[in-house]
């Protein structure tokens, strides 16, 4: 159970303790269990959605948001915000936009994004409540989680030496095949064909992007891919 133990304390701000620093084969091995990370925030989500049921929708919506928001601890935000600065500033050249996902400032772009993407969030939250859709509420955090352990089964990792190149080096890549058949299969029970679809095309475009640009994945456009599809199941399903 240690590689789900490390994947919960890198993917959670879920107060988890390792016995020690764990070796790069349990590093790899918990990408496996990424998806099940999801699964837990997916059921966190759904009983916290129990509970709020009577709230006014708007705070309903707040709420839930929140929580989100607190349960991954904004790593993944920050992934997005630091990619979307490095996209722009970037000017196109592979160097500059890796030296700036480095910075730790965030330009306006980044903010911008944040602010968008939370707003959509947020907006896709209520239409769901209002429409009483739940799957997608459990199977948003899992798809996008399964897509990360995807994009690492299938794409370089470009910053040498760090800790994405010890989990994409010892990543069981026939395991991870049978995961993410299994999440593709429980996607098209919860979420149906064209929800499925969707997160499909969005993560091959934005690999495509990635690959583009950079050549390959870093941690920040990996939780940047993230956030997108996540709200890309919301979306989907609200419309």
């Amino acid at each position: 159970m240690l590689p789900f133990w490390i994947a919960l304390q890198f993917l959670s701000s879920l107060p988890v303790r390792l016995p020690g620093m764990p070796s790069p084969e349990a590093l790899g091995r918990s990408l496996l269990f990424y998806p099940a990370v999801g699964l837990l925030f997916g059921v966190l989500l759904w009983v916290a959605n129990a509970l709020l049921a009577g709230t006014p929708l708007l705070l309903h919506a707040a709420l839930l948001l929140a929580l989100w928001v607190v349960l991954s601890g904004g790593l993944h935000l920050d992934g997005l915000a630091d990619s979307a600065d490095a996209w722009l500033g970037g000017f196109g050249d592979r160097e500059r936009t890796l030296l700036i996902m480095k910075d730790p400032r965030s330009g306006p772009m980044a903010v911008v994004t944040l602010v968008l993407v939370l707003l959509l969030k947020f907006c896709a939250l209520l239409a769901l409540l209002e429409q009483g859709q739940q799957a997608a509420l459990l199977m948003a955090p899992v798809l996008a989680r399964a897509a990360m352990l995807g994009l690492f089964m299938g794409t370089p990792y470009v910053r040498a030496g760090g800790l994405g190149q010890a989990l994409a080096d010892h990543l069981p890549r026939g395991a991870g095949s049978w995961v993410l058949a299994a999440v593709a299969f429980a996607s098209l029970g919860f979420c149906g064909f064209w929800i499925s679809l969707s997160v499909l095309v969005g993560f091959m475009a934005l690999r495509r992007q990635m690959i583009r640009r950079l050549g390959g994945t870093t941690g920040d456009t990996a939780g940047a891919m993230l956030e997108l599809l996540e709200l890309l199941v919301l979306l989907a399903a609200a419309l």
